[in-house]
């Protein structure tokens, strides 16, 4: 079941299946595509408590639908406290594999989880806001959102 809603940073676009929240991310369709679920009620009021700076996390149920790699960096990147920014080389060593800062940004780019994991935390290694699927400008307004 998918459902949209708007957002300061655009449509939010919500799928849940199992009764789990397996993709959320930033849309050019707005409105709503189904009625929501109570399940898809509670993750908009959460996300949008979020964007108005009034939660720090989001704890709803979720599943993580990538590959084993993809889920460890998710996993990495959902350690990253709010605030605060790594680096694509910085999470490659966090997962073991110093190595792998290009394989972490691709994972970035396929990361279905917008908010729930934070890749807009994650920095070019000269600080510089790179790699963000959703554009440069919704990145910086997160992290700005972040450090207020």
């Amino acid at each position: 079941m998918t459902y949209t809603f708007n957002t300061p940073i655009g449509a939010v676009r919500l799928t849940e299946e199992g009764g789990s929240i397996i993709r959320i991310e930033l849309t050019d369709a707005a409105g709503t595509f189904s009625a929501p679920t109570p399940l898809l009620r509670e993750a908009e009021h959460q996300i949008t408590a979020f964007l108005r700076g009034e939660r720090r996390q989001l704890d709803f149920p979720i599943r993580m639908v990538g590959t084993l790699f993809q889920q460890r960096v998710w996993r990495a990147l959902q350690q990253i406290p709010y605030g605060t920014t790594r680096t694509y080389g910085a999470i490659a060593t966090a997962i073991g594999n110093p190595r792998a800062s290009r394989a972490v940004g691709m994972a970035c780019n396929k990361n279905p989880l917008l908010l729930i994991v934070p890749c807009h935390r994650v920095v070019g290694a000269n600080g510089k806001l790179v790699g963000f699927a959703y554009g440069t400008e919704a990145k910086r307004w997160l992290l700005e959102l972040e450090v207020k």
